[in-house]
């Protein structure tokens, strides 16, 4: 299997750089762009920047499962062609959504409606998770409730209640963590290279053993990779809302896939989960405001620049800290990883403590 390894990370790579230089030269000359000139409070750059990069790794994943199915990689371990499929209509609606937010800036709402229609496109190809396993011993159930809607072509199509309704609230909550993430340059991308290779570190311990699994994490982290080179600080193509959605959307399914490994998932975005739900409760309990009304500088990735890292530093910071924990998942289970995770709130809170100092003394060093 090492060379279909080797295979996919350094195709999907190459499609990848293809398609944002084709992309980006697009997106400039239909004008679909980042004004820094809209919303000035959140902006980190200079000049209007290409939008829809997202489309570049959307398509250069599809592209190499595909080319990579014919070629018989996926052979060892097959999966089921609704997979793919579930995953192609999947990734269409994600680019088709944010394309559209890109180009007209579609309302809250009407955002919604293309990532919630993606999760129900993998949930009809079969993905979902069908039990959690309590760190502490025990297992809950979620397939109680199964019923068979159609077949086609031989293949049952089931609706299973609670397992898909987590499952779609799961795959949104990865989805929106890297939306509201992507705030500087390079590092929802980044994250999501490191979030795909740990997964597919994981998928190759003998006790879940998936290499079809594994080929769809390398294919990921190849196009992430192939489009850093052109989103790292100074970017010259933003990954736009498709981008953004996209890869929180498939970390998402890879750790719903691989055995249902949320914990692994919830370690590798341990941190912008934590800081999401902190900013949601400062805006809720403290300043009585709806806690999604409006984007704000409190994330912690923004935070870390005020205290007076620069956009790289950030950046790296994030990637090591990421790293780190998805590293431990390797090792740890079971209640190992509750108390990691308790170690990831830990992190958050000595970072906020350590930024909110870092603020007042260049405050009171700005003071004449």
């Amino acid at each position: 299997m090492t060379a279909w390894y080797l295979l996919a990370i350094g195709l999907s790579f190459g499609l990848a750089v293809a398609a944002t230089l084709l992309v980006r030269t697009f997106a400039y000359r239909r004008k679909i762009v980042d004004d820094p000139n809209q919303a000035p409070e959140r902006k980190r750059h200079d000049r209007p920047t290409a939008l829809l990069g997202g489309v570049a790794i959307v398509l250069s994943s599809q592209i190499a499962w595909l080319l990579l199915n014919h070629l018989g990689a996926f052979s060892v371990q097959p999966l089921p062609a609704k997979f793919f499929f579930g995953l192609s209509l999947a990734g269409l609606a994600i680019i088709i959504g944010g394309g559209l937010d890109d180009w007209r800036r579609l309302s809250p709402r009407a955002q919604f409606m293309w990532p919630l229609l993606a999760g129900l496109f993998v949930i009809m190809a079969g993905i979902g998770v069908d039990f959690i396993t309590n760190p502490f011993g025990g297992v809950l159930f979620l397939n109680q409730f199964r019923w068979t809607i159609l077949t086609w072509h031989g293949m049952p199509y089931h609706v299973t209640l609670w397992a898909d309704l987590f499952t779609v609230v799961w795959i949104l909550g990865t989805t929106y963590t890297t939306k509201i993430l992507d705030g500087l340059d390079g590092l929802v991308t980044g994250l999501g290279v490191i979030g795909s290779i740990i997964i597919f570190l994981l998928t190759l311990r003998p006790e879940v053993a998936q290499p079809s699994v594994a080929l769809l994490a390398l294919v990921l982290a190849g196009a992430c990779a192939g489009f850093l080179l052109f989103n790292w600080h100074p970017a010259s193509i933003f990954l736009g809302e498709s981008g953004s959605l996209y890869i929180g959307f498939m970390l998402g399914v890879l750790s719903t896939i691989s055995g249902g490994k949320i914990a692994t998932a919830l370690l590798i975005l341990g941190l912008p989960i934590l800081d999401l739900a902190w900013v949601i409760a400062q805006r809720w309990l403290f300043q009585k405001t709806s806690p999604f009304k409006t984007a704000d500088r409190r994330h912690l990735h923004f935070q870390l620049l005020e205290a007076g890292l620069s956009t790289r530093q950030s950046v790296v910071l994030l990637y090591g800290l990421t790293a780190l924990f998805g590293v431990a998942t390797l090792f740890f289970s079971g209640r190992q990883k509750v108390y990691a995770l308790a170690g990831v709130l830990g992190v958050l809170i000595l970072l906020t403590a350590w930024v909110s100092r870092r603020q007042r003394q260049r405050q009171q060093e700005s003071r004449p």
